[in-house]
């Protein structure tokens, strides 16, 4: 059984009192058709279910301590669980298992960055004891999370939602390893308006601008990771292939070649490599502002929320979707500066719609029919 520590009910891994409270009752009475402390052993023994379902498993990272422009991205999961679970109610679907939150104390990144003193102190609040091995940064829970999960179970697979960028290190590179130990060959495609490979920010090796840089040594090769939709770089797409090795389609070219003709480029390069299977990391600012705007680092001029459905619909035709993540939705965030009435509901309106392709994606790929 997974280690249910590291975990709190959906909707709970933003520590706090009175804020989004009645978006937080709101989803706990959806789920439990109750709100305060009576949630969490009815969560707790919902988690008992796990072993015998199959297919998608939901998994919310509430973290923007990796972030470093606008914060706000820590509300994602849930903002988006109320949306999904509209898509999705519970009593009508098994469409996927939620194993909750990740229990996040918000001032923490990486149990590497702590000193002894507040490793201890962390671990008192968080567990009552001090016992050494257990990890109370929330990069670090997930990472301990994820690779106990992907070693007790090869029926099901992790939907998660962030979060900034920082929380898919944790998430792909345990998927990676595990694919790699049972001899599958994966692709990472990585929808984005940046690129996310600094090797470090300011000191710091894993954040929201370095995860990407840092799952390279995991994968087959680095031209196994796929980056579509930028436009925020230092350094054109020549510069990244020279150096890194990646396969890049920046977002001009996305509106120039269109969608599809990327799709089919990426599809046949991924047979001519012998991929097996695909790992989808969607950050929203992957998505032009006008249609999702609510995040901390939008840019203008990307692609449409069409574009990125036709790509994936068109690439898990071919191949299976077995992990993927949204992130970077910041519901209190506002850009649209048209009309930023739409927004969050823009922006969580079409986050929803590609988590929900996901959840069907590993449904399919796992044999499970909702």
């Amino acid at each position: 059984m997974i280690e249910k520590r590291f975990l709190c009910p959906p909707g709970n891994g933003v520590f706090t009192v009175n804020t989004a409270k009645k978006r937080k009752d709101h989803l706990h009475q959806t789920l439990y058709k109750q709100a305060g402390e009576g949630v969490w052993p009815l969560w707790e023994k919902s988690l008992t279910a796990l072993p015998s379902r199959k297919g998608s498993v939901l998994l919310g990272i509430s973290s923007d301590c990796g972030g470093g422009i606008l914060r706000g991205a820590n509300w994602g999961p849930l903002f988006m669980r109320n949306e999904l679970y509209a898509m999705y109610p519970p009593k009508e679907t098994k469409a996927f298992f939620d194993l909750g939150d990740i229990r996040v104390i918000p001032h923490l990144l990486l149990d590497d960055y702590l000193d002894p003193e507040t490793l201890s102190k962390c671990r008192k609040a968080l567990y009552g004891t001090k016992e050494k091995r257990l990890p109370v940064s929330p990069l670090s829970m997930t990472m301990e999370l994820v690779e106990q999960f992907y070693r007790d179970f090869d029926d099901k697979g992790l939907v998660s939602l962030g979060g900034d960028h920082s929380v898919s290190f944790p998430l792909v590179r345990p998927f990676l390893r595990r694919r790699r130990a049972q001899g599958r060959q994966v692709a990472v495609i990585h929808f984005d308006a940046h690129t996310d490979l600094m090797p470090s920010r300011l000191g710091i090796d894993i954040c929201f601008g370095s995860w990407a840089y840092h799952i390279l040594e995991d994968l087959p090769s680095p031209s196994h990771l796929y980056q579509l939709g930028l436009r925020s770089s230092n350094y054109d797409g020549a510069y990244w292939k020279k150096e890194l090795g990646v396969e890049q389609f920046w977002a001009d070219e996305i509106k120039e070649r269109g969608a599809e003709s990327i799709a089919d480029e990426i599809t046949n390069d991924l047979k001519e490599k012998g991929v097996d299977e695909l790992y989808v990391s969607f950050d929203i600012d992957f998505i032009d502002p006008i249609y999702a705007g609510a995040t901390g680092t939008p840019e203008p001029n990307g692609p449409t929320p069409e574009d990125g459905m036709v790509i994936l619909e068109k690439l898990e035709k071919q191949f299976p979707i077995g992990g993927a993540d949204m992130v970077e939705v910041a519901p209190f965030v506002r850009h649209d500066g048209n009309n930023q009435t739409t927004e969050p509901n823009s922006t969580l309106n079409v986050a929803t719609r590609f988590v929900g392709f996901f959840i069907e994606a590993l449904n399919r790929f796992y044999g499970v029919t909702t």
